[in-house]
């Protein structure tokens, strides 16, 4: 078996981490590169060198190939590692790296350009005989010709890209020339190509893909597939293995389907066959992925093979060992991605600095993450902070090991969507598998009500108690640690008036031992007892009823308690504090404010008002891209703009003041 000695990992994050321990287990060195605000990054101590690339610009660094290709040779790296995204299915760093004699690890490049290209993709795909919905690229004078006599709705995307970025449905003329400009600039951005593809969308389909690996030699298998029908922004976010919604029959035809199609390009790694399939299990084919997927893990789980090492060993010419009688699948494997998100704010990127990090510790749970502690998570990359993958002897114990899991996944200081996958996961129409590509788009709101009420079943008294409990006893060896003896004695200050979650509550403190205090909360009296207490979590009981509670460390005033996955804020109205840049206060920009602020940090990419103009509620004033995705920010009210604070290019932090309308006379 041949095996290199050394790669360079042309990647960043989790699937760079993913990688390198791949590699490890090889005995393959591996080499990272990095941007500048990247120094500390996970990837970077795990692999056995690491460079500086260029800047937090991708063009400066992770789709700067010229660069990648130079460092690889200069480090005597054989082989070049591209993970998914950024040039991992971009046919000039293939052909670069095989002008400078280093193998890329993917496949080679008339694949990349046949199935990378959405139309090349259909014509062969028609060649073969398999359903595909039919579609077209052009200009974009020619895709709005073509707008005019298709039938809507119709999908954007990216020709030449993956991974749902970009992707936009259009439900009439007027919504498609828009949606071609931004999609086109997302794409360039993201992919290096700014190509944009528009079909045909279906209706309410699932979304079915078949994981295949090819060969060298003219060997193709297929791991079998993966639902990934739970879809945000057609953004992946939950994916499961095998899937719930086809049955053995059509699986075995879809799998002959994708291996036949692998083969008749002479597909030479690891790839993804994406279908379409109707409620009547008709599949349709949607395009190919010439890469790995984000989402592989789960087929990893169920098949026990690890897709990674294959790349490695096919790509240095070594033949597939494994035959398709020998794939199996075992048990069911759910992958949730967590990201730097609010769901309640539509979704908005939410970086910024944790201040606690705690991954779950759970048998049977793997996590790809490219964070090992609480960090500053960056608006310059993608929001996926990390994939929780979970598998069980079936899909009940799978989903109920989820939900568990990601209570038990604790980030503080920053919005994510982790109470949103437990909803996800939680309700019915999943557990019961009645869902389409659809169902987030359309539920979203019910999914995130349904959060709140759990919330508010929560009592406040629960996180204000796990709070003071937990505050009074971690350093009870040295009460000098605690808040109460930096500010003010507790002995001295019996009443504290306190906020959970922006509600003020008047707490006396009536007994305090080292196990056990008497809280009145209001005009309610609770005896609680601690039960356990270790770093960042407390069990404790009250009227004999136990509790678990995860706390972050008193920060800027604020302490913020997680219980049953769901997080408060707690903070002391006697404190004073400064806020960091990622923590600025909320400004009054309500439907009267004489201002639009900057949810976000960002970059201004465009600006669709100028000084003068009269606006109306709800119209778009600018385009932010933040953490790869375009984000419209809307007038808040109907005025005439006096003042723009940025051009295009700009970066913003949240509460920046983009715009100051003209007052309107009394």
């Amino acid at each position: 078996m041949h095996i290199f000695n050394k790669i360079l990992i042309a990647n960043r994050g989790e699937i760079a981490v993913r990688v390198i321990k791949s590699a490890q287990k090889l005995g393959i060195q591996t080499v990272a590169i990095y941007s500048d605000i990247e120094e500390d990054a996970l990837h970077v101590k795990l692999a056995d060198d690491a460079y500086c690339i260029g800047t937090s610009d991708l063009s400066d660094s992770y789709l700067n190939y010229d660069k990648i290709i130079a460092l690889a040779k200069t480090t005597n790296c054989e082989a070049i590692h591209p993970g998914y995204g950024f040039l991992s299915e971009n046919p000039d760093f293939v052909d670069a790296c095989k002008e400078n004699d280093i193998v890329f690890i993917g496949p080679h490049k008339k694949a990349v350009l046949m199935m990378g290209n959405k139309i090349e993709a259909r014509s062969l795909i028609k060649e073969i005989g398999i359903p595909y919905a039919e579609g077209k690229t052009g200009t974009k004078e020619e895709l709005l010709e073509f707008g005019k006599t298709a039938i809507f709705p119709l999908l954007v995307k990216a020709a030449a890209g993956g991974g749902g970025k970009g992707m936009r449905i259009v439900r009439s003329i007027k919504e498609l020339e828009q949606a071609i400009e931004n999609t086109s600039r997302e794409a360039l951005n993201y992919f290096g190509n700014g190509d944009v593809f528009v079909e045909k969308f279906i209706e309410d389909p699932r979304h079915i893909e078949i994981q295949i690996i090819g060969d060298n030699h003219g060997n193709v298998i297929h791991l079998y597939d993966r639902e990934c029908s739970l879809q945000r922004r057609y953004q992946k976010i939950i994916e499961e293995s095998p899937s719930p919604s086809i049955n053995q029959q059509v699986r075995e035809m879809m799998g002959a389907a994708a291996v036949e199609i692998a083969k008749k390009i002479n597909y030479n790694n690891a790839g993804t066959i994406e279908f379409l399939v109707d409620k009547e299990q008709n599949f349709y084919f949607l395009e190919m992925n010439t890469r790995v997927q984000v989402e592989h893990p789960v087929t990893e789980m169920v098949t026990g093979i690890d897709i990674v090492e294959q790349q490695f060993l096919i790509a240095a010419n070594n033949p597939l060992k494994i035959k398709q009688e020998d794939v199996k699948q075992n048990g069911h494997a759910i992958e949730s991605r967590i990201y730097a998100e609010n769901p309640s704010n539509n979704f908005m990127p939410s970086p910024g600095d944790m201040i606690f990090y705690k991954e779950p510790s759970i048998e049977g749970i793997r996590i790809d993450t490219g964070i090992e502690k609480a960090c500053t998570i960056h608006p310059n990359f993608d929001p996926m902070i990390a994939k929780l993958i979970i598998w069980g002897a079936n899909r009940d114990i799978a989903i109920n090991k989820s939900i568990l899991s990601l209570q038990n996944y604790i980030i503080h200081g920053i919005d994510t969507n982790i109470n949103y996958l437990i909803g996800l996961l939680s309700d019915d129409n999943f557990i019961n598998n009645t869902i389409s590509t659809t169902f987030c788009d359309n539920n979203s709101n019910l999914i995130i009500d349904a959060i709140e009420n759990e919330k508010k079943s929560i009592a406040n008294n629960l996180p204000l108690i796990a709070f003071l409990l937990y505050d009074f006893n971690k350093n009870s060896d040295n009460q000098n640690n605690s808040i109460w003896n930096k500010i003010g004695y507790w002995r001295e200050v019996m009443e504290i008036k306190m906020t959970v979650d922006e509600k003020e509550l008047l707490v006396v403190l009536k007994e305090i031992e080292k196990k056990r205090v008497i809280i009145q909360i209001e005009n309610e009296t609770f005896d609680v007892h601690l039960n356990t207490i270790e770093k960042n979590k407390i069990i404790f009981a009250i009227n004999n009823s136990f509790h678990q509670a995860y706390i972050s460390d008193f920060h800027k005033g604020n302490t913020f308690v997680t219980i049953k996955g769901i997080s408060f804020n707690v903070s002391r109205l006697d404190v004073l504090y400064q806020l960091t840049d990622f923590f600025q206060p909320e400004k009054a920009a309500g439907s009267d404010s004489d201002f639009v602020e900057a949810p976000m940090h960002g970059k201004i990419v465009e600006i669709k008002v100028k000084e003068g103009d009269t606006v109306a509620k709800d119209d778009v004033l600018f385009v932010i891209e933040a953490m790869k995705m375009e984000n419209n920010i809307e007038a808040n009210k109907s005025a005439e703009i006096e003042t723009i604070n940025m051009k295009v290019g700009d970066s913003v932090k949240t509460g920046d003041e983009l715009i100051i309308y003209k007052k309107s006379e009394k």
